[in-house]
């Protein structure tokens, strides 16, 4: 193992071993993304004309599908978020080093590449390393590569430099649990420059782009507007022609631009694209963003991938 004098030097030259997550997002924030949409603000915009109108009955209908496609965005979205979060504070708060020639219990957030430590079942693995011995050792790696079963790690395998992560049997990664054995390792990674440590890097990086369907459903909002509001506009038109009071003209116009409105769109898709998003998580993956039409992806990134489908 390395000397105290060459651990400290290391440390000063990488830094703690520990991640640093990204600022979460304010269950307000969700909430108001939520809202962002043409069609569900259209919808919005339906409500309040329906209450000046005195239609009630419509107005609550329009509401209904307004409250259950909002709540139902948030839960999910909030949930993805969350579950991406837990991801990164997967940080293990003691480990076993050898340091100058003898065991000792440690903060992990002090460990540096080139300390030797053990590992046994039970135990969550503190930083990426090579393994260097191991007695039948088997991890959890379902977090970083989607394999649902333990993997076998063993210290004899040469591996090429581009061997996939899922199949590099000699390497252990921060994070991830021991489900049997015990091993002898060398740290190769820390902190941010580990497997774990990446992803939270990715997911910092990534930009809130439009997809496809947000741009298509938007596209229809606007379409949408202009229908309505030339349907109410030409009939008000002829009614006024026809001697019709300016009143009922009014009412009637509005009345047609407010039932054009296709209130079940944002709940159908944000339920269709629910239904996806479940699917994909018993595939365990774990997907960053949910499935509401105004903000969410029709093809959610993915932050893991199984062995048979990379």
């Amino acid at each position: 193992g390395l000397s105290e004098q060459e651990a400290a030097r290391r440390l000063a030259r990488v830094g703690p071993n520990q991640l640093t997550p990204p600022r979460p997002a304010s269950p307000l924030t969700i909430f108001l993304d939520q809202l962002r949409s043409i069609v569900v603000l259209l919808l919005i915009a339906a409500v309040v004309i329906s209450l000046l109108l005195g239609d009630r009955l419509e107005a609550a209908a329009i509401g209904v599908v307004l409250v259950i496609n909002t709540a139902l965005g948030f839960v999910t979205e909030l949930r993805a978020r969350r579950a991406m979060e837990a991801l990164l504070q997967w940080e293990v708060a003691r480990a076993t080093v050898v340091r100058a020639g003898r065991p000792q219990v440690i903060d992990a957030r002090v460990l540096v590449p080139g300390d030797v430590i053990d590992v046994r079942a039970g135990q969550r693995m503190a930083a990426d390393g090579r393994v260097l011995e191991s007695h039948d050792l088997r991890t959890d790696e379902a977090a970083l590569t989607g394999e649902s079963l333990p993997v076998s790690k063993r210290a004899d395998p040469l591996l090429d430099a581009d061997t996939a992560l899922a199949d590099r049997l000699t390497m252990i990664y921060k994070g991830t649990p021991v489900a049997a054995g015990m091993a002898r390792a060398v740290v190769t990674a820390t902190g941010a420059a580990t497997e774990l440590g990446r992803i939270g890097a990715l997911v910092a990086t990534v930009k809130e782009e439009r997809t496809p369907l947000e741009r298509r459903l938007d596209a229809l909002g606007r379409r949408l507007v202009w229908l309505s509001l030339g349907v109410g506009g030409l009939v008000a038109a002829l009614g006024f022609l026809q001697g019709a009071s300016l009143g009922l003209v009014i009412q009637t116009g509005i009345a047609l631009a407010v039932a054009a409105v296709p209130e079940g769109l944002p709940a159908v898709a944000t339920i269709a694209l629910a239904v996806g998003l479940r699917r994909m998580a018993r595939r365990h993956a774990l997907v960053r963003r949910g499935c509401r039409p105004s903000r969410r992806s029709d093809r959610p990134r993915s932050s893991v991938r199984t062995r048979r489908g990379r």
